[in-house]
């Protein structure tokens, strides 16, 4: 796990070249997305929430996370937490279609949360929320299921391997006070 400052954040924004998405957002909350059923997603939209962001795949070992993930999300989405699925094919073990990934997601494991349309999570390719969380982190994904938290009063994100599970001690001891 590590954290990095919210503030560089900021900077790199204002600095980075990176626009305002609407008045008041800034940052790594300063991005908008189309879910897998091409409706708009504004994270800024969430900024005063505690967000978990993490890359997904369809064909993995960590796969079976959806099932934690969607558990932790009906338990704490009414206290205010916001869990957010990136699908990527970066590590060549997802669906080849936003359809196929929906599908996949809600009758495997009935995901609820939001996910976002597929998209590239490391390297050039990757989406701009991506591209800044490796800037500011100096950790990309290394693999499917990283899990990135970002709090909504403290100036960190948190980085979660793989095989950090999402609701082991090490991420909950950091999302406990900010669920209500």
């Amino acid at each position: 796990m590590r954290r990095v400052s919210l503030v560089i954040l900021a900077m790199f924004a204002v600095f980075g070249g990176v626009g305002i998405a609407q008045a008041g957002c800034a940052g790594i909350y300063n991005h908008q997305f189309k879910t897998l059923q091409d409706q708009d997603f504004n994270l800024c939209d969430y900024r005063d929430r505690p967000i978990l962001l993490v890359n997904t795949a369809s064909k993995c070992g960590f796969t079976p996370q959806f099932e934690k993930l969607e558990s932790m999300y009906r338990k704490y989405r009414d206290k205010g937490l916001v869990i957010v699925g990136f699908p990527s094919n970066d590590f060549k073990q997802e669906l080849s279609s936003n359809r196929e990934i929906g599908e996949f997601c809600r009758n495997n494991y009935a995901v609820d949360f939001p996910m976002m349309a597929m998209s590239s999570v490391v390297g050039p390719e990757a989406n701009p929320l991506y591209k800044q969380l490796a800037e500011i982190t100096q950790e990309p994904p290394m693999w499917n299921f990283y899990k990135y938290l970002i709090l909504p009063d403290k100036n960190e994100v948190y980085v979660y391997s793989s095989d950090i599970e999402p609701e082991s001690h090490r991420i909950m001891k950091r999302l406990k006070p900010y669920i209500k």
